[in-house]
């Protein structure tokens, strides 16, 4: 990886890690489902200037079908269920769970595409989920209260990509990526439309709301996705999807700078455990039967 890619890559990071910060600034406000609908129409406007220089419009016409499902799934649905789940947790925390999503693509391509789950995907599965239970029991009550709810649905959001992931690749292979970005947020704010008129604020917004939004929509969409795409063009997705590992770092790192958020003990436990999960899972590192054993020996002599 050139020196110019790694920036790529940190910058990639840095940018969809401020996302959970600006959507947990602009969420109480402006809500949910109003926040992803700018978000994702700011992100639109920005991409098609793109979409017409590198003359690729004709491809959303000829697959709309098939990018208005990614734009439901990849897009409408899980912005907004991760802007809702802002509403009750903390922004560092949201950034952990969304790094999960590659465990759920692994999942959903077993059970929908039929791709064998070798030793290291299996063990990458447990101990992910492992580390979303350990948060899900850490978070000080066993009752399914507002932070349990908004747990839930960060992890039905990348359920969602999961399954996005799959469906482009069973429906959308050889389209260009520009174009499936482009037209998802043109459908995702087609989609949340007809529900806005509903969940506007009734209250004068502040403008760091306002430019948060603005923010999220041509910055952590737009550009953000030109940076990914650029990647996985010159360094395959292989290497690309690295960025989901660095994600948590700048999602936490921003929240405690900005929003005075506070890191505990059971987030890093938790983050370990689902980073650690995903790495089995996407194949950034192998399983090594010694080492887990040796794992289980300390793990289980610490508890005796």
């Amino acid at each position: 990886m050139t020196l110019p890619h790694l920036f790529q890559l940190v910058s990639l990071a840095a940018i969809w890690g401020s996302s959970f910060m600006f959507m947990r600034i602009a969420a109480p406000e402006v809500g949910p489902i109003a926040l992803i609908f700018f978000r994702a129409a700011i992100g639109f406007i920005t991409l098609l200037p793109f979409l017409f220089i590198y003359k690729q419009q004709s491809q959303i016409l000829k697959h709309w079908k098939s990018i208005a499902v990614v734009g439901l799934t990849n897009t409408a649905l899980p912005f907004v269920l991760f802007a809702f789940a802002t509403l009750s947790i903390s922004a560092g925390l949201t950034s952990v769970l969304n790094a999960t999503a590659p465990i759920f693509t692994a999942l959903v391509a077993f059970i929908w595409l039929k791709e064998r789950l070798g030793r290291s995907k299996v063990i990458g599965l447990l101990i992910g989920f492992s580390g979303v239970i350990f948060l899900f029991i850490s978070k000080g009550s066993l009752s399914f209260d507002a932070a349990a709810l908004a747990i839930v649905a960060a992890l039905v959001a990348t359920l969602n990509y999961g399954y996005a992931a799959c469906y482009t690749k069973q429906h959308l292979t050889g389209v260009s990526s520009l174009a499936i970005a482009t037209g998802s947020q043109l459908f995702a704010s087609i989609m949340l439309l007809p529900f806005l008129g509903f969940n506007l604020p009734e209250h004068e917004v502040s403008n760091t709301a306002i430019y948060s939004i603005i923010t999220l929509g041509v910055l952590c969409t737009a550009l953000a996705y030109i940076f990914y795409f650029n990647l996985l063009a010159n360094l395959g997705p292989a290497k690309a999807i690295t960025v989901t590992y660095l994600i948590p770092v700048f999602g936490i790192f921003w929240g405690m700078v900005f929003l005075n958020e506070q890191i505990n003990v059971s987030m890093l436990i938790g983050a370990a455990l689902i980073l650690s999960g995903v790495s089995l899972t996407t194949g950034l590192i192998k399983t090594n039967t010694n080492s887990i054993k040796f794992a289980i020996y300390f793990f289980m002599r610490k508890k005796g």
